[in-house]
C-alpha cells in the first residue's frame, strides 16, 4: 500500500489529472445517474479549493505589494484593466465570426413550451460598489473577490507605510514578516490539496457525464461544436500574442494547464484560483501583479463567457429566422463586453449574461431556456478559457514590465 501510495505522489499531476478525466467519462457513461453517489467527492475538492481563495489572495497581495513601488501598482494596474475590457471584447468578435460561418440553430425552431426566468443582473454600479466592502467579514464570508483584493490592498500599503517610517518601521518588519510566513504556509496546504486534485475532478466528470449522458449532446450538438470551435480559435491566438511577446507557449501551457483543466471540470472560475496563482507563482510573475490581476480576473474577466454570449446570440436569431445584421452584431459587442463585467460574482454568470443580451436585443427568452439544457457542456469550455485569458494576460503584462525594468536599467 505504501508503495502505491508513493507511486500515486511520484507521478506528474497532469498525468494523474489526465487518468481521472478519462476513468471520470468511462463511469459515467457505464452508470449513468448513479454516478452522483461520488458527488461528495467532488464537493469536497470545491470546498478545499474555496477554503484557500481568501488566505492566498489576502497573503499574496499584501506581500506583493510590500515588494513594489505604489508607481508600479499603479501602472499595472491600468494596463490589467485594460486588457481585461479589449480582451473580452475581442473574444465576442470572435465568437460572432466562428458563429456567423457556422450559423447554429439554422433550421431549427422553439416549439413554444420552453420556459426560463431572467435572473437579476446586478449591474455594472453595484460591482462597482461592491468594491469597497461595508464589512469585512461580510466580504470574506461571501467571498467577495472584489471587497478581499480592496482589503489585500488597504492593509498592505498599510504594512509597506509603517515599514517605511521611523516610528513603526520595527513594528512595520515583523508584521510584514508574519503576513509573508504565512503566504508560505498557505502555499504548503496547496501543495497537499493538489494531491486530492485528480479525484475529486474524477467524481465531478463521473457526475457530469453521468446526469448529461448523450442525448442533450445529440439534440444540441451543432451549438456545442460551434462554440468549441471558437474557443479553440481563442486558445489559437492567445497562444500568437505569447509568442509576439517572445515567450514560449510550451513553458506557459506546462504550468497554466492544471488550473484549465481544472476549470474545465469544476466550470469554476473564482474556484480554480488557487491553482491559477500556483500556476502564476510557477510561471515566475511578479507576486503584486498577479496577487490582484487573477483574483480580479475570475471576477470580471470571462473571454469563455463572452465568446459563449456572442455564438448564443447567434444561435437565438437564428431560431427566429431573423439573423442578425451588423448593427446587431456591433450591439452583441457593446452590451456583451458590459455584460461580463456588471454580472461578475452572480451565480450561473453565464446564462445571466445571455440574459441580458437577449433583452437588449430583443431575442426570445425561450431560446435561453433551450441554451439551459447545455449549460454544463459549454460551461465547462468556456470557465477553462475564462482562466486561460487571466492567465496569458497577467503573463503579458508580467513581460512588459519587465522590458521596462531592464530598459530602465541601461538608461
Amino acid at each position: 500500500m505504501k508503495a502505491l501510495w508513493r507511486t500515486y505522489l511520484d507521478t506528474s499531476l497532469i498525468v494523474k489529472i489526465t487518468i481521472a478525466l478519462i476513468l471520470g467519462v468511462a463511469v459515467g457513461l457505464i452508470f449513468r445517474e448513479d454516478a452522483a453517489v461520488l458527488a461528495p467527492l467532488g464537493d469536497l475538492l470545491l470546498s478545499l479549493l474555496t477554503f484557500l481563495i481568501i488566505p492566498l489572495i489576502l497573503f499574496t497581495l499584501m506581500v506583493g505589494i510590500n515588494q513594489s513601488r505604489l508607481t508600479d501598482l499603479g501602472r499595472m494596474g491600468g494596463k490589467v484593466f485594460l486588457y481585461y475590457v479589449l480582451s473580452s471584447a475581442f473574444a465576442i468578435i470572435v465568437g460572432l465570426t466562428v458563429a456567423s460561418l457556422f450559423q447554429p440553430g439554422t433550421g431549427m425552431t422553439l416549439q413554444g413550451n420552453e420556459t426560463f426566468d431572467v435572473p437579476e443582473n446586478p449591474g455594472i454600479i453595484n460591482v462597482l460598489l461592491g468594491i469597497v466592502p461595508s464589512n469585512i467579514f461580510t466580504a470574506f464570508a461571501e467571498l467577495n473577490l472584489l471587497g478581499i483584493i480592496f482589503t489585500a490592498f488597504a492593509f498592505g500599503l498599510a504594512i509597506a507605510y509603517m515599514r517605511g517610517s521611523s516610528e513603526h518601521g520595527d513594528l512595520g518588519e515583523h508584521i510584514y514578516k508574519t503576513v509573508n510566513a504565512l503566504n508560505e504556509a498557505t502555499i504548503i496546504i496547496l501543495k497537499v490539496i493538489l494531491q486530492f486534485v485528480p479525484i475529486g475532478i474524477f467524481a465531478i466528470v463521473a457526475e457530469v457525464v453521468g446526469s448529461q449522458g448523450l442525448n442533450t449532446l445529440r439534440e444540441l450538438g451543432e451549438m456545442v461544436l460551434v462554440l468549441y470551435v471558437a474557443l479553440a480559435v481563442q486558445i489559437v491566438l492567445y497562444t500568437l500574442v505569447l509568442i509576439l511577446f517572445k515567450i514560449k507557449p510550451g513553458f506557459f501551457f506546462r504550468h497554466a494547464r492544471t488550473p484549465m483543466l481544472t476549470a474545465f471540470v469544476t466550470q469554476s472560475s473564482s474556484g480554480t484560483l488557487p491553482l491559477t496563482l500556483n500556476a502564476a507563482r510557477g510561471l515566475g510573475l511578479s507576486k503584486s501583479l498577479y496577487g490582484f490581476s487573477l483574483p480580479l480576473g475570475a471576477t470580471v474577466n470571462m473571454d469563455g463567457a463572452a465568446i459563449r454570449i456572442a455564438v448564443s446570440a447567434v444561435f437565438a436569431a437564428n431560431l427566429t429566422g431573423n439573423p442578425l445584421s451588423l448593427a446587431d452584431m456591433l450591439m452583441v459587442v457593446l452590451v456583451g463586453t458590459l455584460a461580463s463585467i456588471g454580472t461578475a460574482g452572480v451565480p450561473g454568470a453565464g446564462i445571466v449574461m445571455i440574459a441580458t443580451v437577449f433583452v437588449q436585443l430583443g431575442l426570445p427568452m425561450e431560446a435561453v431556456a433551450l441554451l439551459t439544457a447545455i449549460d454544463a457542456l459549454v460551461g465547462m469550455g468556456a470557465t477553462m478559457l475564462n482562466v486561460t485569458g487571466d492567465l496569458v494576460g497577467t503573463t503579458v503584462i508580467d513581460k512588459t514590465e519587465q522590458k521596462r525594468d531592464a530598459a530602465k536599467a541601461k538608461a
